[in-house]
């Protein structure tokens, strides 16, 4: 029975057998002639036609190709040209590159026909970039012009400014094609960053992973004179920033800025110059301030930074309004702050009802032991009213309170020395009197750190103990 059925099947598929057994042999032609057509080029010297590479690097992907290594045919996964530790030059603004592996990806036909050299990709493997501050604008721009497909893998690019260091992005990973067009993948601090690019590339995400950082950024049409113009947002831990920029080769202009957290809340003006010299002129007006959080600063810290230190030419308006029902114990604050080469002067101004502290003077932030110059003045209407500030009683009324007092402060050593206090116009201190004050200062708001003499019980203490 078994072999009556496998008779008639193979009487009635005989001619289809008889075909496909004849097909093999064009399989098999088939398969060899793809073989030999891909591994024949590895047979060719490549090197010696390295001027139509050149060539053709220059014209589609405007890089110059200045020397190199060796030039490598591989034809397995996918026939590839590479190039060993390659140097590497951007046709304009001359953007130097280091490359270990550049490889080439031709067109199948473009191997044996090397006159009509064309490629499908070109992806550059474990490059370097060096670069000054300000060429970080040519790099972009040679990406966003490129139209042929490029792909960047294990990019390293350090930043420096006037031939210092100034920010290393590392394992930078980019491709304007395919699956992963237009995404930035790389490494900043240490902590691994990840950059989304719309297509017309006006609008970009920042998110620095696993740490609450994220920034959005939305460009404006180019502007006349080159300006760049448009919104920053970003989220940075608890924090959220906004503001409107404009930024062209001479300086960055930020406007309609806030910034917000549960600690402080400010608005913001500032045009930060950075040719030929750099410097930041900006006014802060704060909404609202947590001043227990003042407390926390760790102001020595800001004083080890003496390299930046050096290099900040700012002036700063700070000011402050409390809003009605507020529990902040200040109704008013005002602090100018400038700051070159080092040298910090300031003058402060203070309203707690209708009782007035003014305060200036100037320190050295570059010297190993800074001293704070200060002279400073409280005036109220009513001696009373003011002491009851600091929860201090006092029986007569409408007592007016002039108080004038010069000195400097160690901060790092806390110590304080008066030069003068005046009281009234009518009380001059004395040399024992200011050895007191400075004994009584240093024991009660100086036993921890600057910032404790802005405690205000220990400013009763004290008020208490000199009284």
């Amino acid at each position: 029975m078994i072999n009556k059925i496998c008779k008639s099947i193979h009487n009635k598929y005989s001619m289809l057998f008889k075909f496909i057994f004849y097909l093999r042999h064009l399989f098999a032609i088939f398969f060899i002639s793809v073989v030999l057509f891909l591994l024949t080029p590895h047979f060719f010297d490549f090197q010696k036609k390295d001027k139509i590479i050149k060539n053709y690097l220059l014209d589609s992907y405007g890089l110059t190709l200045n020397k190199y290594e060796s030039i490598k045919y591989t034809s397995l996964p996918k026939p590839v040209l590479t190039v060993r530790n390659a140097d590497l030059e951007t046709r304009e603004n001359s953007i130097q590159m280091s490359v270990e592996s550049l490889n080439i990806y031709p067109k199948l036909i473009s191997i044996y026909n090397l006159q009509d050299f064309n490629t499908n990709k070109v992806v550059l493997n474990k490059n370097k970039i060096l670069l000054e501050d300000s060429e970080l604008n040519f790099l972009f721009n040679y990406i966003y012009n490129l139209k042929n497909k490029i792909s960047l893998k294990n990019l390293n690019i350090k930043i420096k400014k006037n031939n210092l260091p100034l920010i290393n992005l590392e394992k930078i990973n980019f491709s304007n094609y395919g699956y992963d067009r237009n995404i930035v993948r790389g490494v900043l601090f240490g902590k691994r960053f990840k950059i989304l690019i719309s297509d017309d590339y006006n609008k970009i995400n920042f998110k620095l992973l696993k740490t609450g950082v994220s920034a959005d950024i939305n460009f404006d049409e180019i502007k006349k004179n080159s300006i760049i113009s448009g919104i920053f947002k970003s989220k940075l831990l608890n924090s959220n920033i906004k503001f409107d920029f404009e930024i062209d080769d001479k300086k960055l202009k930020i406007y309609n800025s806030y910034f917000r957290n549960k600690n402080i809340s400010f608005n913001n003006e500032s045009i930060a110059t950075y040719k030929p010299f750099f410097y930041l002129n900006s006014i802060f007006q704060i909404e609202d301030i947590n001043f227990e959080f003042l407390k926390k600063l760790k102001i020595n810290k800001i004083f080890e930074s003496k390299e930046l230190i050096k290099k900040l030419n700012t002036k700063n308006r700070i000011n402050f309004k409390s809003k009605k029902f507020s529990q902040s114990p200040v109704d008013k604050f005002n602090l100018n702050i400038n700051l070159a080469y080092g040298r910090l002067t300031y003058l402060k101004k203070i309203s707690i009802s209708d009782h007035f502290f003014t305060c200036k003077g100037d320190i050295n932030l570059l010297e190993e032991y800074p001293i704070l110059r200060f002279n400073c003045s409280i005036v109220s209407k009513d001696k009373k009213k003011l002491l009851k500030e600091f929860l201090i009683k006092y029986k007569k009324k409408n007592e007016i309170f002039k108080l004038n007092t010069k000195g400097s402060i160690n901060i790092f050593n806390n110590k304080i020395n008066f030069e003068n206090i005046e009281v009234n116009q009518n009380y001059k201190s004395s040399k024992e009197d200011l050895d007191y004050f400075k004994q009584s200062f240093e024991t009660i708001l100086f036993d921890k750190d600057f910032l404790g003499i802005f405690d205000l019980k220990k400013i009763k203490e004290f008020i208490l103990a000199v009284s």
